[in-house]
Parts: structure tokens; sequence; C-alpha cells
């Protein structure tokens, strides 16, 4: 681990420069731009809000707001895993004729998406102060909560990336599982509609901590719950160190694999 922030010091002006084109590439070319952080978030919503209040007849007072406090997080997730899982592969011309540390490539996802997660957050602000809700000073939370995402994403990110260059089938099988966790975690619901011993198993699952408390940031100006946030920590705290350990393995048959 302390090699890793060594190289990382090192190789700083890399990592700087592949998180300015991991924004960057990743509207290049398109009219809005990165307009599409708010864009997409947005266009979920709209679908979720009515389908569900409608059409699945479930009422929940400020549902878009609840919406948006969970979808944005969602992205989040999902983006840096989609990204992260093949930015290996996809720089394999550079890795085969330059050294670098190569969890370069999946951090540059990761931070890239940390930043535009912050700037997608500028869209439930909105949605707080127009839908009346407003700004409380619980916002002080919100970069814990979302470091403590950020490691958790970033630890699946360095195995899959890893994984995905033996496995080529690594894609196809974590979207089908990220669609089903999708439905595992409140995001459009909220978890009060199922009985308690489902309740427990569901918030196993560490995306239900991070929206829950995201939600008790912007929604109900709480303080996030502590045992939540400690749950996180040591599940972020696992996830990062195998995931680094797997990648570390890895990487020695890069070069031959690509």
């Amino acid at each position: 681990m302390r090699e890793m922030v060594n190289n990382l010091y090192a190789y700083r002006q890399l990592l700087k420069s592949n998180v300015k084109k991991e924004i960057r590439g990743k509207y290049k070319g398109s009219f809005l731009g990165i307009l599409w952080s708010f864009v997409n978030p947005l266009l979920q919503v709209l679908v979720y809000a009515i389908v569900f209040p409608y059409i699945m007849r479930i009422k929940t007072k400020n549902y878009l707001i609840y919406l948006v406090t969970g979808i944005i997080p969602w992205t989040f997730f999902v983006n840096v895993i989609n990204q992260g899982m093949i930015t290996v592969r996809t720089n394999d011309s550079i890795i085969k004729k330059v050294y670098f540390p190569r969890e370069i490539l999946p951090i540059s996802v990761a931070v890239s998406g940390l930043i535009n997660f912050f700037i997608s957050c500028v869209v439930i602000l909105l949605f707080c102060m127009i839908g009346g809700v407003g700004i409380s000073w619980h916002i002080l939370f919100l970069p814990l909560v979302a470091i403590l995402q950020f490691f958790f994403v970033l630890g699946i990110v360095l195995a899959l990336s890893a994984i995905n260059i033996y496995i080529k089938d690594t894609e196809y099988i974590v979207q089908f599982f990220t669609n089903m966790l999708f439905y595992a975690t409140p995001i459009v619901y909220q978890i009060s509609l199922f009985p308690e011993k489902y309740q427990r198993i569901l918030q196993l699952n560490p995306m239900t901590g991070i929206i829950s408390a995201y939600r008790n940031i912007f929604l109900y100006h709480q303080v996030p719950v502590l045992s939540d946030l400690l749950y996180l920590l040591i599940v972020a705290g696992i996830i990062f160190i195998c995931g680094f350990s797997i990648f570390k393995k890895l990487e020695k048959g890069f070069a031959e694999e690509l």
C-alpha cells in the first residue's frame, strides 16, 4: 500500500493528466459536453418519476428529491465500474510501450467519476431548493460519504480491470449483476415497504447505506447513521485492500495477455 502511495506521488502529473483526459474524453465531440453529467440522471429521474408514483402507485413525500438523491450516487457507482473495468484493455498500446504504475489507469477513472459526482450534486441542491426542502449544515458530511463510496468503488474497479484482461466476458457478467443490484438497492422505493427480515438483507448491500446517508444529508437534514458509516468504512476498506491486492497480483501478465 505504501508503494502505491509513493507511485502516485512520483507519477502525480501523469495521474492529473489522465484524470483530465477521462473527464474531457467522456464527452468529447458531443454537443452538450459535460452537461451530460446533469442530463443523464435527470432523464432517469423523469422516467422513474412517471413510472413508479403513477403506474406502481408508490407514494413518497418529496419523491422527486428522493429519486435524485438515489440515482445520482448510483450513476457515480455504475459509471466508474463500467469505464474502470475496461480502462486497462483500452490503454493496451501504452502499457506495451511505456512503464508507469498500472493502477493509475483505474484510479484516474475513479477520481474523474468522483469529480463528476460532485458536479452532479448541484442538481440535487437545485431540486432541494426548488422542492422546498432547502439546504442544511448536514451537507458538511457529503465529502465523508463520497470518499467512502470512492474507495468502495475503486476497490471493485481495481479488481475488475485486472480480471477483465484474463476473462473476456467480465464486462457482460458485471453489467448483469449491476442491473440486478439496482433493484436490490432502495433507489426508486423505500426499504420500509419490505418485512423486517428482508430489510436486514437489503441493508447488507453497501449501496443501501451509501444512498441512505446521502438522503439523510440532502433530504432529511440528519446526521448519517454512525453504525452505517462504520459498516461502510469496514466494507470499503476490505474491498479496496482486496481489489488492490488482486490488481497487483495479476498485473504481471498484462503485457502478455494484451
